[in-house]
Formats: structure tokens, sequence, C-alpha cells
């Protein structure tokens, strides 16, 4: 069912738990209607991370929001911390490594949406209800 929410909270919206992290889709067509992007707060807990992948159909922008790591785009290889945005182009693979001792954090925008349904349908996902997270 599609909602037509336009102001979301954190407990409005599923959480999902991987082995590297946790997502909150803030933003996706089931939660707003929103058919243009996606967008999601992700937590990478410190030394974890996702290996290199590509997005074929969808471009991707990170907006880091705290902590520090490293992000790869196709060769290159930077430290990422509060502040700093990457692009990623539709096809180009990427990974992010948080490699400090605190969690980072970062801001997730999918264009056009998609790739936060193949992350909620991964096998080795746990979605958890709007309200509940891990621990709770």
């Amino acid at each position: 069912m599609v909602s037509e929410k336009r102001f979301v909270q954190a407990d409005d919206v599923e959480t999902i738990g991987l082995d590297w992290g946790t997502l909150k889709w803030m933003n996706t067509p089931e939660v707003t209607g929103s058919e243009g992007f996606s967008a999601g707060v992700v937590l990478l807990e410190p030394g974890k991370g996702h290996e290199r992948h590509t997005h074929p159909d969808s471009e991707e922008i990170l907006y880091f929001l705290g902590g520090e790591g490293e992000q790869t785009i196709e060769d290159e290889t930077r430290t990422v911390g509060a502040g700093d945005m990457v692009h990623i182009p539709s096809g180009v693979e990427h990974s992010t490594i948080n490699t400090s001792w605190e969690p980072l954090r970062f801001l997730a925008v999918y264009c056009p949406p998609g790739p936060e349904a193949e992350i909620r349908d991964d096998d080795d996902a746990t979605i958890f209800p709007p309200g509940k997270f891990p621990g709770n």
C-alpha cells in the first residue's frame, strides 16, 4: 500500500538489520509515494562495510553525517566524514567501509528508487517493524 506521508519520523518506518549495519528508508514509493528518488539513513558499525557492488539503473548520493570511513568509487578511494558528499553514477562499482571506532552515519539517496527494495529483500536482512529495532 502506497502512503502519501509528508512528515516521516524514524519510528514510522521499519529498520533493516544486516551483518554490516542498519538502515532506515525514510523516503520510498511505499512510505511517501515518491516516484523520483528514495532516501534513507545508514549506520555502519566500526570496521564494517559492504562489498563492492553496483546499482545498474540508479545513481546514488551519499552524504556523511558522522564518523569516518573509506569510500571507493571505481578505482579511487578517499577518506570521508561528516559534511562530505559523494556521487556514484549508475552502474559504477563502489563500496563504503567504516574505519573509525564509532558508527559511520550517512544519508543514501537513489535516483530512481529501486536499490533499497533489493537491500530489503536480501536473504541476510532482518526486518524490524516500525518502532522496533535491533536490541529492543
